[in-house]
């Protein structure tokens, strides 16, 4: 081979092998085009021009790489595509990713870093959590990156939240339709006020509540999924603010366009998203359903869902009859709410009331946030900051209750503050509940032992019944078979099919004439066989199994098992068996006629 050709092909493989790897960054001197990819590292996402829908519009996005489907999870130019497929992604003379149209014109979009903070080149890198970063070549900072500003998707370690530094606000927004990424009207924020919590947004009013954000392995709401080992984690300090999550498996959150925020995990095998969660699910869900100073909780349909809280009754009873509670609650008329005997009732597996006007003690336990409110007549109501973790810190309530719902089978505890009449009467009716509660668990432990005692008559019953149907009238053992060695392992139906008589060794000795010679009716390999007869005059054949046979108890046990099985009006029928020490005996219906060698080869 001409070496000259192979010095050739080495150089053609080194340059194939950089441009490979170097798919996943972009230098200060190198563009995007239209038609062209950037594609992370690990492969799993690309960066690229886009067409939503229905649309011929062009966007520069990032969406997960090698889907059948193409999922984009950040758009840069959402209000500003370009027209056509001229586009170019690329950098200008400030060292800024710019979108411009291919007649080099003032760009539609920038990443708008102030040239006078970094001076000198930058380097674009697409990553394999799908962050976009701008790097400045110098330090090694990441100067700009996409996860900074969100559209309608959060991923794994996205933040959202708020940087208390610099007043940048982690958000996600919708995309207009789908054919549209630009902002529609619903946004899910984490609002930082009182006890932090996270929102869903329906232009400026709130659509939907998540409750308060606690850090724990299952994230905000119980339903989330925890068999995919989902942990959020919450930073809050001097500086920022921030809510972010970790899953072992590929997932995604979205803000869509018709107002759901939903959850998707990634199915492996069909490479195909899956709805794992979404909110809001039903009507109790939607913020202020109910009014203030209710509870939403799903009730039967005939029923209101909406209920007044402890110590409040229906502002509006009309619409509360016509099953319209958006006006909510007032306190009850009358009501003496300050150093007059006042307590709290607990109000249990609920949402708790709207934290973004609670004030927030970590330091107090649930029992001294108690006293703290307590004292302080205007407070409405408390609870744990944290019940998950041992029910420490405490939040109070100030004036109305909003947006309290209730469910099934999680929840926190809220205390919710009453009058002297309205807490002797909630007390009254716990103490009945109580009652009831032990009066239903005494009645069925009764009710269980004479089940129990009529159970045991019968079996007593129908024991005497077949004993006294029994040729050996009431002489038969207690003794069980699983008491008798060898016979432990007979299998289930056996026993169901045999209900043997256990005999007494005496009774059966006696029939027999204690084994007499003059009775035997033959030999065999395992023993001998007796003719008896009983008290009632009824002729019984007793088996006696050898007492220095290897093979006995395993002959013992096989004869049951194939006798019990076998039982037919044609056959020999077994009557019991007896065991005593060495003693093993079997007993059988006795046959007047001659042996089957008689009938078949006798004269």
């Amino acid at each position: 081979m001409n070496p000259r050709n192979v010095s050739l092909q080495i150089l053609f493989l080194f340059l194939l092998f950089h441009l490979i790897d170097s798919l996943h960054t972009l230098a200060s001197n190198n563009t995007v085009k239209d038609g062209e990819v950037l594609i992370s590292q690990g492969r799993k996402f690309a960066l690229g021009f886009f067409s939503p829908g229905n649309s011929s519009l062009r966007y520069v996005g990032i969406w997960y790489n090698g889907l059948p489907e193409q999922t984009v999870v950040w758009v840069a130019n959402r209000e500003k595509p370009v027209n056509d497929t001229s586009g170019v992604l690329a950098f200008d003379h400030c060292g800024n990713l710019v979108i411009h149209e291919n007649d080099g014109s003032f760009p539609i979009w920038s990443t708008n870093i102030s040239s006078l903070t970094f001076n000198g080149s930058t380097t674009a890198q697409l990553l394999d959590s799908g962050n976009l970063v701008l790097i400045h070549d110098l330090s090694k900072m990441v100067i700009w990156q996409s996860f900074d500003h969100p559209t309608d998707t959060q991923l794994p370690s996205m933040k959202l939240g708020m940087d208390r530094r610099t007043g940048l606000n982690w958000f996600l927004t919708s995309w207009k339709s789908k054919d549209d990424p630009a902002p529609g009207i619903y946004s899910f924020r984490i609002e930082q006020t009182g006890y932090p919590e996270g929102f869903l947004y329906q232009g400026r009013a709130p659509y939907w509540r998540g409750g308060p954000i606690i850090e724990n392995p299952h994230g905000v709401e119980p339903s989330m999924p925890n068999d995919f080992n989902y942990i959020i984690t919450i930073v809050s300090n001097a500086t920022e603010f921030s809510q972010t999550y970790s899953t072992s498996v590929i997932s995604r959150w979205v803000v869509q366009e018709s107002g759901s925020f939903k959850y998707f995990v990634m199915r492996d095998e069909e490479q195909q998203w899956s709805e794992f969660n979404h909110f809001p699910r039903e009507q109790c869900d939607n913020y202020r359903n109910c009014g203030p100073n209710s509870n939403c909780g799903a009730n039967t349909a005939d029923q209101l869902d909406c209920t007044c809280l402890p110590g409040f009754e229906p502002t509006s009873l009309a619409e509360w009859y016509l099953k319209n509670g958006s006006d909510g609650c007032k306190r009850r008329q009358g009501a003496s709410m300050c150093q007059s005997g006042e307590g709290f009732v607990k109000v249990q597996r609920v949402k708790l009331p709207d934290t973004t006007t609670a004030h927030v003690d970590m330091r107090l336990s649930l029992k001294d946030c108690e006293q703290e409110c307590l004292r302080d007549c205007n407070c409405t109501a408390y609870s744990s900051a944290n019940k998950s973790m041992g029910e420490y810190g405490c939040l109070k309530w100030f004036g109305d209750l909003v947006d309290t719902r209730e469910y099934s089978n999680f929840g926190e505890d809220l205390y919710v503050r009453v009058d002297a009449i309205d807490l002797a009467r909630y007390r009254k009716s716990t103490l009945v509940k109580k009652a009831m509660v032990a009066t239903m668990l005494v009645s069925a432990v009764v009710l269980l032992l004479l089940g129990s005692l009529m159970y045991c008559l019968r079996l007593k019953k129908k024991r005497d019944r077949r004993r006294r149907n029994h040729p050996f009238g009431v002489t038969t053992s207690s003794t069980s078979l699983d008491e008798i060695p060898g016979l432990k392992d007979l299998d289930r139906e056996g026993r169901r099919k045999t209900d043997i008589p256990v005999l007494d060794f005496g009774t059966v000795a006696a029939a027999t004439s204690n084994f007499s010679s003059a009775n035997e009716l033959g030999q065999g390999g395992f023993g001998s066989v007796y003719k008896g007869v009983t008290n009632d005059g009824t002729e019984i054949a007793v088996k006696r199994l050898s007492k220095y046979s290897g093979q006995g108890n395993e002959e013992f046990k096989n004869e049951v098992r194939l006798i019990a099985r076998l039982q037919h009006r044609n056959l020999v029928k077994i009557l019991g068996c007896c065991i005593q020490e060495d003693e093993k005996l079997l007993i059988y219906e006795y046959l007047p006629n001659k042996s089957l060698d008689s009938l078949l080869f006798g004269k």
